[in-house]
């Protein structure tokens, strides 16, 4: 009736032009994010824990590694450098991968492994998700002190959803081994058993006074009366759910995995591996002449053997003297009922 047919070749032309634009669209909207830039050095670092020194790979010989600090939109992009023998990738923990997989981190799945020698670029956008979580090696099992946290923080102008925290504290729930882990698992892996256990559990990459010869290798909280505080913890331990309970003290969760959630009330954290939890702290209006420990232990309930232990930390009053701490009251380690978890 006169009208033409379009050409096939013209309908692939617009909807090659049509799908470009929707590929833009999420960089378009997060126009307002900036281009964050880190180097990562994969290194032999010495460290000492429980009185026995050895060499562990490290990130720029840190221990736990440096943190990813960014905006909800901001680009991360990470160059990783490796300078040991094992091979390595870094994988961003709870980060969503928005048309970037390739970026995601696990060995022989998104990528090679990045071998001695060798660099790869990491390039991600963080969208939709503000709190925290966290990174690690995944190959083998290198995230036992390849680990670091990853600290979102809301748009530029965009509130908290809650009062502003007069100060926010990465707390990471990690392992020490006096051996290689990397020879504990591949020991597991040949004979078929289960892997031997850590030696102790961490905070911040200290075991803390109650385990031998490490009372000087204790995480230390200084706080003001009457000031909040928010907390920031990554459960960076292999396998374990851990329980947390600061002695004397209440918690608000605020947010699970980088997800706002409506606030409750508890005394104890049940944290599973590789989930994140922001509590917000109030501390006491006086000061009380009492110095606290913050706690974690396991919680397990199958047959399999466990690091049955506790890790502790003090919580210290800025400008007050030091008496002997106060333990809180932590679950045993099968307790399943009244306990508060965070999942």
């Amino acid at each position: 009736m006169g009208a033409s047919l379009i050409p096939s070749t013209t309908i692939f032309k617009v909807l090659f032009l049509v799908l470009n634009s929707l590929w833009f669209l999420p960089e378009l909207a997060n126009g307002s994010g900036i281009t964050r830039h880190y180097k990562f050095n994969i290194e032999l670092q010495n460290v000492t824990r429980l009185c026995h020194t050895k060499s562990i790979v490290s990130v720029n010989g840190q221990f736990p590694g440096p943190p990813i600090i960014a905006r909800e939109g901001d680009r991360v992009v990470v160059k990783v450098v490796n300078h040991v023998q094992n091979n390595v990738t870094i994988h961003w923990h709870g980060v969503r991968q928005l048309r970037s997989g390739w970026a995601d981190g696990p060995a022989y799945v998104t990528q090679c492994p990045i071998q001695t020698g060798q660099t790869y670029v990491y390039n991600f956008t963080i969208t939709g998700q503000r709190g925290t979580l966290f990174w690690h090696a995944h190959i083998s099992w290198l995230r036992s002190t390849l680990y670091g946290p990853i600290i979102i923080f809301p748009k530029k102008n965009v509130p908290y959803p809650f009062a502003k925290p007069y100060k926010e504290v990465p707390i990471i729930f990690g392992e020490w081994w006096n051996t290689d882990p990397e020879a504990v698992i591949t020991q597991a892996l040949q004979n078929g058993g289960g892997p031997n256990v850590s030696d102790a559990y961490t905070i911040n990459g200290l075991p803390g006074p109650l385990y031998n010869c490490s009372a000087q290798d204790t995480f230390k909280l200084k706080v003001k009366p009457g000031k909040t505080y928010l907390l920031r913890l990554i459960n960076a331990a292999l396998n374990d759910e851990l329980f947390f309970s600061i002695a004397n003290h209440t918690l608000t969760v605020v947010d699970v995995d980088a997800i706002y959630v409506k606030p409750f009330l508890t005394d104890t954290i049940l944290i599973t591996p590789g989930q994140t939890t922001n509590l917000l702290l109030k501390a006491k209006p006086h000061f009380p002449n009492a110095t606290f420990l913050m706690a974690a232990r396991p919680y397990a309930t199958g047959s399999g053997t466990f690091d049955n232990s506790t890790v502790a930390g003090i919580l210290h009053y800025d400008h007050h003297p030091n008496p002997l701490p106060l333990p809180p009251h932590l679950k045993i380690f099968h307790s399943s009922n009244q306990h508060s978890s965070s999942k």
